[in-house]
């Protein structure tokens, strides 16, 4: 009966995967042999998938909940601070006028309303829930796909470079998708009189620019959100482990969920305060870039300065300190809602423990 199956073992060992098993049965063998193979394989295909998940790491399900968990926690989050972002903008944009993030609530609900501070809300909810379906979803294809080209040991020690790569690598696709309702935003919030909503905007935009008005402001972006997803994943991944190493008193599978979620949370903010300063010049070019008609980004480098791309960042600093742990937060959460597998933080393999200690 041994030789009417072919079992192989994928070896996806890395700390991020579980096996993956692939059972064959043999075309010419007879009816009660294959009968019986075919429970063997069930069998195997089973214990692919770990009591207690819903789904097998690494599987089709498994992506495509991981991106409609981008989708909730991008979407929800960035449009609950539009009216931070919308007055982080105009700072960014005309610093005579929005002097500081206090004086920028006050002039704008002067002068729009409190109504006035949700402008910009429909290309938000629309814009960052495809990127965050891109930067989630894609993060984790990609992180098991060039962990599998690394292999386990690999993989362990150059883990930083792992996530950096494959957070980079999934943030240039998002961007594509945020670019468009990212230059609607921008335009509403910024260009007094020029369109209230979504469906004023688009049009125009098109009209009096073409396509390229949605992507003109697209290398900046990149420019800007490359950075800030890299240190967004790597710096959350290394802060979890270093919060579970050093500062919880017990391993993780022994953490209720409920305590879990707190780590995520609190090594989510973590990692927005970096995000934060290092995309920043970035952010304000991007702002500017979109208010003016027909500008380049040199041409807005050069009018902001070495001190106007700084410009905002307090607001800035709060709000995506406070977006990324929230996405992070609300991300696990439809990870453990699902019952997606959860690998715990990555330990040094076995085979590469045995090497240190020969080598010692």
């Amino acid at each position: 009966m041994v030789n009417s199956i072919v079992e192989q073992f994928v070896g996806k060992q890395n700390p991020f995967s579980t096996p993956v098993f692939k059972a064959e049965c043999q075309e010419d063998a007879s009816p009660s042999h294959t009968a019986e193979c075919q429970g063997i394989v069930r069998r195997i295909s089973a214990a692919s998938v770990k009591e207690g998940d819903s789904c097998e790491f690494g599987s089709a399900k498994y992506y495509a909940l991981c991106g409609f968990g981008g989708i909730l926690s991008c979407g929800i989050t960035h449009t609950a601070v539009v009216p931070l972002d919308l007055v982080k903008c105009r700072i960014q944009v005309d610093p005579e006028k929005y002097k500081n993030i206090f004086n920028g609530f006050r002039v704008t609900l002067q002068e729009d309303g409190l109504r006035g501070l949700g402008k910009g809300w429909a290309p938000t909810l629309i814009g960052y829930s495809m990127q965050g379906l891109c930067k989630f979803g894609f993060y984790e294809v990609f992180k098991n796909l060039y962990s599998s080209l690394l292999g386990p040991e690999n993989t362990y020690m150059w883990r930083t470079s792992l996530y950096l790569a494959a957070s980079a690598s999934a943030e240039f696709f998002a961007d594509i998708a945020l670019s468009p309702m990212e230059a609607c935003k921008v335009r509403i919030q910024t260009q007094a009189g020029f369109a209230n909503t979504l469906r004023e905007a688009f049009p125009k935009m098109r009209a009096d620019e073409g396509l390229s008005a949605f992507y003109k402001g697209l290398v900046p972006l990149w420019m800007r959100q490359i950075p800030y997803t890299m240190m967004k994943f790597a710096c959350f991944e290394r802060t979890v482990e270093a919060i579970y190493k050093h500062v919880v008193p017990k391993p993780r599978a022994e953490c209720s969920k409920g305590e879990q979620l707190v780590v995520t949370f609190v090594a989510g903010y973590i990692a927005g305060v970096f995000c934060a300063v290092v995309s920043h010049p970035a952010d304000s070019v991007v702002s500017l870039l979109n208010k003016d008609k027909g500008s380049t980004a040199v041409q807005a480098l050069k009018k902001l300065g070495p001190k106007g791309v700084w410009k905002g960042l307090v607001a800035r600093i709060i709000m995506i300190g406070t977006l990324t742990a929230l996405q992070w937060f609300i991300y696990d959460s439809v990870k453990v809602y699902f019952r997606l597998p959860r690998p715990p933080p990555p330990e040094m393999p076995e085979s590469l423990k045995a090497k240190l200690a020969a080598s010692q």
